[in-house]
Order: structure tokens, then sequence, then C-alpha cells
């Protein structure tokens, strides 16, 4: 396997907090390394670090430290990595969160679609919601130190939607590559296939699931938010804002209040970015793999990670080698 000499050659770090965010990440590398061999003998944990190559940029995958998960691994994974590559300026957060679906307000996100933060002009494209203890209402602050998300970052973009206005995403051929076992993705498993349309069910609110099953087979069919069938299953992409909670939220209540809690902008839930945004500058983007209510499941997450990750992957053919 490649090693390179230096590791002043890694420009980007990519922060994945679940293995199959790292899986979905390490499968769609076109070359995966070894250590640097500057830092080889300073790793004291060099299972939370891959490192690898996509299109022109050197990347490193960092993931939570020890196996943690949650807000409060996340400051620690970052305060290591930039202690071992103080040089890194750019990161992307890319994994799977909860999606806000509002069909009826033309907010209509599906499971497996992909949310990318962008900054609007009133927020950074990502907010701080500390829920209280009785979990049924939130506080909403902006994050008291935030990072700008990179400006090379934002610039791709807006390269990239600018070219999805005129030829469709990459994402499919992507995922495509997965499965078939090229260079890119020859390591992906077959969990990453799409889960198929008939499980991605949106409840309206006041409905909690029914029963223990991870399945919604003994849920009302009448409380079932109707929604059109898309022409393909291929992830669309929605970039707004993104909520940075301090819980898992599987309570469609809960999630209401953070919606009305952000002007009714927020696309999206999920719980490390905040603490990563802290210290290094992050693009966050998360596939959707549920709808932060009590339907919660794992069935959509390795798709999820998947398209997240390949979202990334086009991304940063609009980022210059640096």
């Amino acid at each position: 396997m490649l090693s390179l000499k230096s590791a002043k050659l890694y420009t980007i770090a990519w922060i994945a907090t679940l293995p199959l965010e790292r899986q979905a990440a390490m499968a769609l590398l076109d070359e995966e390394h070894s250590a640097p061999e500057d830092i080889e003998q300073q790793l004291d944990q060099a299972e939370d670090y891959a490192w690898g190559r996509v299109g022109k940029h050197n990347i490193v995958i960092a993931s939570l430290s020890g196996g943690l998960y949650g807000p409060q691994a996340a400051p620690e994974t970052v305060g290591n990595l930039i202690r071992l590559l103080p040089h890194i300026q750019i990161g992307l957060v890319v994994g799977v969160g909860g999606g806000i679906a509002r069909p009826d307000e033309g907010q209509d996100i599906r499971l497996g679609d992909v949310i990318v933060s962008q900054p609007d002009g009133t927020s950074k494209g990502l907010v701080q919601c500390d829920l209280n203890k009785m979990g049924s209402k939130s506080t909403y602050e902006q994050m008291t130190t935030p990072k700008d998300p990179p400006l090379v970052l934002l610039q791709a973009v807006s390269k990239l939607r600018e070219k999805h206005d005129q030829t469709p995403s990459k994402i499919p051929d992507l995922l495509r590559g997965m499965m078939r076992g090229d260079p890119r993705g020859s390591s992906a498993q077959c969990s990453f296939v799409h889960p198929g349309s008939a499980s991605d069910r949106l409840f309206k609110s006041q409905h909690d699931h029914i029963g223990h099953a991870g399945n919604c087979d003994h849920c009302h069919p009448s409380l079932e938010v109707s929604r059109g069938q898309r022409r393909s299953m291929n992830p669309t992409i929605h970039y707004g804002l993104i909520a940075s909670v301090n819980k898992v939220i599987k309570d469609a209540a809960v999630r209401d209040v953070i919606l009305e809690d952000t002007g009714y902008r927020c696309l999206c839930v999920e719980m490390e970015a905040a603490g990563i945004m802290s210290q290094l500058p992050c693009l966050v983007v998360r596939g959707v793999s549920d709808y932060a209510d009590s339907h919660k499941n794992d069935l959509w997450q390795p798709y999820a990670a998947a398209t997240a990750a390949a979202f990334v992957v086009e991304l940063l053919e609009h980022v210059q080698a640096m």
C-alpha cells in the first residue's frame, strides 16, 4: 500500500463518526494509503485514521476516538486531529442525519436524500440546539464560537449547483460503482444498496410508532403523509440549515419544536457537527436515514451514508488541488 512521505500532503479532513460512515468513505477512495512516513510513529490510535486519495486530493478520514459517539466525543477527536495535522484548515463532516420533511410546504425530503449546510446570510448553515431535560422543548442558540465554512468548499458548492442545473448529479453513478467493485468502491458491501421506496414512510407528527419492531407494519396507514412517487429513486440534494443537537432525536414533537425555533428553515438534525465546527472550518453533509421521529430505525443508514459520501466525492471534483 502506498505511503506518502509527508503528512503535509494531506489537505482535507473527512470526519466520519459512525463505522458505516467510515466504510462508505473508504469505499469511494480512488487510492488507499498507509499512514504518512513522517508521523507513523506518532499515531497512538492509528485505527482512528484512514488515509487515501479522492481525485486530486489527499484526504485523512478521522473517526471518533475510542469508538465513542455523539457530541461529547467529537471535540476530542478533532482536537487530536489538529494536534497531529495542524496544517489542515478544511474539514468535511459526512454521514447520516434525521430529515425534516414538509412536503406540503415544498420541503419534500425523502430517505436517502442529501442535506448540505449552506449559509444564507442569517446563519453559517449550522446552528446548535440544546434540548432541556424534559425533552419536549428546545433552546435555540447560535453557536458561540463558530467557524465559517471553508470558502473553497462554498465556492465548490456553487459550481456544483450550477452544474446540476444543466446535468444530473454523479451520485447514482458513484453508487453503482460501489456495487460493481470499481476501484472506487472495491470494498463496498451490499448493505449500501437502496432499501426500496416501500420502506420510506413519513407519518404525521401526532402518530407515534406502534410496536417494538423496526418496521411500521402496525402503524396506521391513515396517518401516513401522502406523497407522490418520484420519477426515480435517485437522491435529491437539498441545501440549507442543519441543526446540531445534543441527543438523538426520535420524537416528532421535539423535532417540530426545533423546526419552529429555527424559523421553519431547518432541513436536518444531527449530533456532532457543532463540536467539530467550533475547532475546524467544515462543510456538513448528511444523508437522510430517518425523519427524527419515533419511527426511526437503522434500515436506511448504510445507503444514506453512501449518498452523503458520494456527494462529497463529486464536490471534490470542483475543489482546486491545494
